[in-house]
This record gives structure tokens, C-alpha cells and sequence, in this order.
């Protein structure tokens, strides 16, 4: 090619010869380029190794036409001599004025065009048609990685005015091939099934429509190869090796066999076990977190997992580049392991400085005080994360992220960077709402959970549904000292109509009052106490109905007046306030009405939430409520308006609202004095949404029941279905399909439930 290309410049160097062949120089008394469109006469003149003035010589010409075809602008050059003028003469190459796709389904013309630009082909660039083969080059490869083998492309070029072109491409993108057989050969101490457990590549099945894991890629192959080697090494068969891998596609482009070649070797065990170095920290503590141990067959999962927990055990002391090598001597001939963990902890490191960004509402105090890691401390990487956690779930953060980076020409500091993505914490709101069993909702209000960004919030609601009517104020300071102390209080009025609730018919105006507040005793549990009176009056009743009955046995004409009070434990390490992934919550409560009250009862109650990462964008939870009340005193037991209920997408899904449990004379639903709930739901993303952080759909079991005195099996129900949660701009909205289990003639089911807010 460098040879034609030569020839090329001789032939036009011998063109331009003749013009200029009556003296081999002359003195250049004039420049002249002929032929420019786009392309600027300085662009041409930078490559000109004469000026005027200067004297042009014979040789020239060609280094001259070399450098300027290499701009890559020109498709012809001639250089002339008229006089004493050194005239230029140019044809430009076109220019690309469109990109034009047809016939493409699967990848978006974005897609495509940003795979031309990353090859110097885009709108507006020089067009050469050598580029071309670059282009269908690389628009197979998209494909290819698509599984699009039997992809067919044509490109068209067409002339356009002013020395344009526009270039169209023809794409039949064919159908996936699919991968219709994996087949590992050479496998005698693990059956096949097991093996292919570690391929994220599989044959095709109901749900390869969503994860496409039917689909040959070459990355995805060499990441399964990849896990297939470490089973094999977590078994204890370190000498495992791939021998060889067969890719084959059918001649119709349509199916993919993939056959891999392995050679397992001999099973390992460990013999000894050291740990050696600068332990730094004691020896005894250390060695609890070693997990793996003398005539065990060898894991390296098992001895990764001991060097990153020694590891992480140093960053808490401060020594967070401390680096814990595994040391392994192999003794092939008795199939041992000698493994040595050498401890090298480096140097204690400090924080020069912690950095948070992002925040353009919240104030800095506001996130400084969630911080555990302090400045020109000893860096600890538990508090580093810890920090991060407890930022998290304030609930005020999209996204937490935190690097550590360390500090330029200093060996023992880093710095501590959080950058937060705020998300809206409150609105002045008026709109409306819908749900199965309240009806229409409106409502107006003012709701900021961080007003003008200091932590604090704020409440003034009116809510009028079927159901009830609410006039409501609160106030809540979680850091009413700096020790983290909160308080709060609550003004309230609310007008409650039962027979819109799926209960038994009466309606209850309550006027209350509240105040509360909340003691911190570690980083993950809380204190919190409850002082409250409210004034209820019953009305609208039938006398001679159970509503009737018990107003009558409580000795009053359905006016009440209680003074009340409550104390709780909250234990919480959930790792994020919106859709955590990991982590667990817990509370523990007793409330009571207090001797003097018109009614004494009390109420306990336990509610436990976990969730546990099962994979990427995999959660699994599990929920659990445990509720009890009585009366005490001249009040024999728990008053009706006060007992619990299930049924509903927020409690027993399948089930109408509140009609789970006993029922009243009329064939209400009463509800009772002991409710026992149950959940389990595997939670994931919305297929085909990148938006993960504000939708979430899962597929659950809920068991409930609720009774008049302690735990009876007759009003345990069962249900399982899916469920979706969207937290939209319009308020969040959740739905439920559920199949109820074990029903009953009296039951009221409810298969499909949503509950929706919307406010504007």
C-alpha cells in the first residue's frame, strides 16, 4: 500500500514538472489556493513550507502535495506556476451532511450513531469512503453483541449540493441465535446440572425474554469461565484448568453450541495454617477471623473472605491500605496446602478532611452531624461507612456515594469525600387521591421533611376522604439537643366514618394532642416516649347492635376523655431509607391509657422488617407484626374502636380492607384484640426501566389473622401474588394481584388492590 501510495505522488510530482520546469526555483511573490469551500486558506498555508518572499524550489512539490493530502480534507491537489505566483489548486473532499438508518429495531439511531462517532464518522466530519468498511465493521459489532449474527447491511452514498454527501444504511437486523445447547466435557467429580449453576449463559427458558441470558456474548462466556474456575478452586481443586472452548453457530445463524473443555486435577486439602506479620492488633482477636483450618479441604472463597476480614479489622484501627497476603506452598505429591496470611498493616493513617457535596438544600450541619468519621482523626473504614449509612437513611438523598482518596505528597492522610444527590423532601401541595376503600381523598398541605434544609420537619394537612376528615400540625426536630435527642408534637382533629371502613357502623369525632420524644443509646437503636390526651365522642349508632353493646358495657353515653402515654425501643440498620437492599428494623412499643382516663387499656406491640441481598437487583424481605391490647382496670377489655384489623395492600393482600378477622352482630367486621401478620416477598426492578431508585415490583406470601383473644388458626389467612410500588411525582402508588388461600364463605376477597395519591 506504502508503495502505491508513493507511486502516486511520483506520477503527480512529474505532472506539475512541466509547469515549472523552465528553472528549478523561483521567489514567491504571491500565493494563490483555488477550489476552498469549507476548508480556511490559513488551514492550506500552515502546511506550505514557503512563504512570500521565500524562494519555492523544485523539490518541494511533492513533501508539499504529502502534507497537505494528509490533512485527509482533499481528494486532488495541483500545484502550478503562473509568473511568480505559486498557484494551489484543491478539490475538497464532501462533506457528511446526515447519517441516515433504516430498518433498525433493536438499537436506537443514538445507539448507532454514537458507535460511528467513536470511528471518526459523524455529521459534519470530511467523508472518506475507505470509512465505509469501518462503518459496517463496526455496526456488526454492535449487533454481534446483541446476538444479531444473522444481521444483513447495505450502505448507500448520495450526493447532496455545496460538495455534501448523505450516507444511508440499510439494516435487516435478522433474528437473536439463540444458545441452544452448553456443554462442559471432561467434569467426573461434579454432574453437569450443578456446573451449569454457575453460568449466567443458559439455553432458553420462560424468563430469557427479560434477561436474555439465552444470548452468546463473549464477555458474559469468558465472566462464566471465569466463576466456573473459582468453583472448582472453592472445592479445593486448585490445579483447574480450561483446556479449550468451541463456539459453533448453525449455517442459518439462528443457534449457538457451546462445548468447554476442562481438566479438574487433584483435590487439595490444608495442612497448616499461619498468621504472620505485623499483627498490629491482637493475635487472638485476629485469629477469630480465620475461617479456614487445618485438614479442610481448601476454599479460596473461604481464605479471600479471611484476608478481607483481617483487612477490614486493621482499616478500623486505622490502617486502611493494610494489605493481608495469602501465602499458599503446595505439596503436590500429598496434595496439601500450607496457607500463610502475611499481615502487612502500613502505615496508621489520619483524614485531613471530610468533604460533602450535592447538597444544595440541606445545610452542612444538617449532614455533618450524621458524620462518624472526624476530621484529623485516625481513619476507621467502619466509620467511613457508617456515615455513609446513616446519611442514607435520612431519607433525603437519592443516591450517598463516598470515596477516600489520599492526600497528595502526605503518606499517612486521605481525605473523605461524600457527594449526595438530593431528591424533593416536601411540597406545598393541594390534589386528590384514590383508594378501594376510602374513596376519593382531597386534600391540601404543607409537608417538608427538611425545612429550609435544617433536618427539621413540618406538617399542617386537611385530608377528607369517604373514611375520614382530618385537620392536622406536627413538628418534629430529630436533633432537639446536640446529643441527638429528638422532639416532637402533634394538634390534631379528625371525624372518623366506620361505615366506609369495612367495620362496624358508628362515627367518632377525636380532638388530641400529642408530644414525643426520642433517646439515641447507640448508632443503630432509640428510646422513644409518648405523652398524648384526646377527647372522643361516638355517635350514629344502632344501641341495640354490638357497637351499642360495648358503648353500654364501658359505662358512659360514648364520650371519652384519655390521658395516655407510651414508650418504645427501635433498633434499625437498614442500609437505606427509599428501597433498602440490606439491613433490618425492629420496634418494640407499650402504650396505655393512665388511671384517671375515662377508659384504661393498654396496647403492645413488636414489628420486625429484614431484608437480605440475594443477587444484583435481587432483595428478599421479610416482615413480621406481632399486636395485643386489653383493658385493665374498670375496663374489661380492649374498646372496640381500639382493636386491629387486617386485610388490604398494606397488611393481608387478596382481602378486602379491615374484614380479616371476627365479625359483628350485623356481620361487620369487628376486628379484635391480637393481630399476627406475616410476609415474604422477593423484590426487583421493573423490567426494561433504568429508573430503579423510585420503582419496585415483587412477588410475595402474606399470612395474617386477627382474633377477640389470642391466636386462633380459624381467622389465619393466606395469599401470595405480585405487587409493584411507584414513588411518582403524583404521590406513591402501590398495587397488588393476589391469590387468597384457605378462604372461608364470610370471607371478602379483593384479588386486585392499588391505593394511588396524587397531588399537583
Amino acid at each position: 500500500m506504502k508503495a502505491v501510495i508513493a507511486l502516486i505522488y511520483l506520477v503527480l510530482a512529474f505532472a506539475v514538472i512541466a509547469p515549472l520546469k523552465a528553472e528549478d526555483s523561483f521567489v514567491v511573490e504571491e500565493i494563490k489556493v483555488n477550489g476552498l469551500q469549507r476548508i480556511a486558506a490559513g488551514t492550506v498555508y500552515n502546511y506550505l513550507p514557503v512563504t512570500v518572499g521565500q524562494r519555492f524550489y523544485l523539490n518541494q512539490i511533492a513533501p508539499t502535495m504529502k502534507r497537505l493530502f494528509k490533512t485527509g480534507f482533499f481528494k486532488d491537489i495541483n500545484l502550478v506556476r503562473e509568473g511568480n505566483a505559486l498557484v494551489i489548486n484543491v478539490i475538497e473532499r464532501p462533506s457528511i451532511a446526515r447519517i441516515i438508518f433504516k430498518g433498525n429495531i433493536d438499537l436506537s439511531d443514538e445507539v448507532l450513531e454514537e458507535a460511528l462517532t467513536k470511528i471518526g464518522l459523524s455529521e459534519g466530519k470530511v467523508f472518506n469512503r475507505q470509512v465505509l468498511e469501518q462503518v459496517e465493521k463496526e455496526l456488526r459489532r454492535q449487533y454481534f453483541s446483541q446476538g444479531k449474527y444473522g444481521l444483513r447491511l447495505e450502505t448507500e452514498v448520495a450526493n447532496l449540493t455545496r460538495n455534501r454527501v448523505a450516507i444511508k444504511v440499510e439494516i435487516s437486523e435478522g433474528s437473536v441465535a439463540t444458545i441452544k445447547k452448553i456443554n462442559v466435557v471432561g467434569n467426573s467429580q461434579f454432574d453437569m446440572v450443578e456446573l451449569l449453576d454457575e453460568f449466567e449463559l443458559t439455553t432458553s427458558n420462560w424468563l430469557s425474554f427479560y434477561t436474555k441470558d439465552d444470548q452468546y456474548s463473549k464477555q458474559k462466556l469468558g465472566a462464566d469461565l471465569e466463576r466456573l474456575s473459582s468453583y472448582y478452586l472453592d472445592q479445593g481443586y486448585i490445579n483447574f484448568k480450561i483446556d479449550s472452548t468451541q463456539v459453533a453457530i448453525t449455517p442459518d445463524k439462528k443457534s449457538i453450541y457451546i462445548t468447554v473443555n476442562i481438566d479438574e486435577g487433584d483435590l487439595f486439602t490444608l495442612d497448616k495454617v499461619r498468621l504472620t506479620g505485623n499483627l498490629v492488633v491482637s493475635p487472638e482477636e485476629l485469629i477469630q477471623l480465620v475461617s479456614v483450618g487445618p485438614e479442610e479441604v481448601f476454599s479460596r472463597k473461604r481464605a479471600t473472605e479471611t484476608s478481607k476480614s483481617i483487612s477490614d479489622r486493621l482499616g478500623e484501627e486505622g490502617y486502611v491500605f493494610a494489605n493481608v497476603n495469602m501465602i499458599p506452598e503446595i505439596n503436590n505429591d500429598r496434595k496439601t496446602i500450607d496457607m500463610t496470611f502475611f499481615v502487612d498493616p502500613g502505615k496508621k493513617v489520619y483524614v485531613r478532611h471530610v468533604n460533602i457535596t450535592g447538597n444544595t438544600t440541606s445545610r452542612d450541619e444538617v449532614l455533618r452531624r450524621e458524620m462518624r468519621q472526624m476530621e484529623s482523626a485516625i481513619a476507621s473504614t467502619t466509620k467511613i461507612e457508617r456515615s455513609k449509612v446513616r446519611l442514607q437513611q435520612l431519607g433525603f438523598f437519592e443516591r450517598v456515594m463516598v470515596e477516600t482518596p489520599p492526600v497528595v505528597g502526605a503518606a499517612d492522610e486521605i481525605d473523605v469525600n461524600y457527594k449526595v444527590l438530593e431528591r424533593a423532601s416536601g411540597n406545598l401541595m393541594a390534589g386528590f387521591g384514590f383508594s378501594q376503600t376510602q374513596g376519593l381523598v382531597l386534600n391540601a398541605s404543607v409537608s417538608q421533611n427538611n425545612v429550609l434544609g435544617s433536618g427539621k420537619r413540618v406538617d399542617l394537612n386537611f385530608n377528607n376522604s369517604d373514611v375520614m376528615t382530618v385537620y392536622s400540625f406536627g413538628f418534629y426536630n430529630p436533633y432537639f439537643t446536640d446529643e441527638g435527642i429528638s422532639l416532637g408534637y402533634n394538634l390534631n382533629w379528625r371525624e372518623m366514618n366506620s361505615r366506609n371502613a369495612n367495620t362496624a357502623y358508628y362515627t367518632m369525632d377525636t380532638a388530641g394532642a400529642s408530644m414525643n420524644f426520642g433517646i439515641p443509646i447507640n448508632e443503630t437503636d432509640r428510646l422513644r416516649f409518648n405523652i398524648d390526651v384526646n377527647q372522643q365522642k361516638l355517635k350514629d349508632y344502632n344501641v341495640s347492635s354490638s357497637v351499642g353493646i360495648a358503648i353500654n358495657e364501658l359505662g358512659s353515653d360514648g364520650s371519652y376523655t384519655t390521658f395516655g402515654g407510651a414508650i418504645g425501643w427501635s433498633h434499625n440498620t437498614v442500609n437505606s431509607a427509599i428501597f433498602p437492599t440490606s439491613g433490618r428494623q425492629q420496634r418494640l412499643s407499650v402504650s396505655a391509657t393512665v388511671p384517671g382516663s375515662d377508659i384504661t387499656y393498654f396496647k403492645l406491640g413488636y414489628k420486625h422488617q429484614e431484608y437480605f441481598p440475594v443477587a444484583k437487583d435481587l432483595t428478599f424481605r421479610v416482615k413480621g407484626e406481632i399486636s395485643y391490647g386489653d383493658g385493665y382496670g374498670d375496663t374489661k377489655e380492649l374498646p372496640f374502636f381500639q382493636n386491629f384489623y387486617a386485610g388490604g395492600v398494606q397488611t393481608l393482600r387478596g382481602f378486602n380492607d379491615n374484614t380479616v378477622g371476627p365479625k359483628d352482630s350485623e356481620g361487620r367486621p369487628w376486628g379484635g384484640s391480637t393481630k399476627v401478620l406475616g410476609n415474604a416477598e422477593l423484590l426487583f426492578p421493573v423490567p426494561f426501566f433504568e429508573d430503579n431508585q423510585s420503582m419496585r415490583l415483587g412477588t410475595f406470601l402474606d399470612a395474617g389473622m386477627v382474633s377477640d383473644g389470642g391466636f386462633d388458626t380459624e381467622y389465619m389467612r393466606f395469599s401470595f401474588g405480585l405487587s409493584g410500588t411507584w414513588l411518582s411525582p403524583f404521590g406513591a402508588i402501590t398495587v397488588s394481584a393476589a391469590m387468597p388461600m384457605n378462604t372461608k364463605e364470610t370471607d371478602d376477597e379483593q384479588r386486585f388492590q392499588f391505593s394511588m395519591g396524587s397531588n399537583f
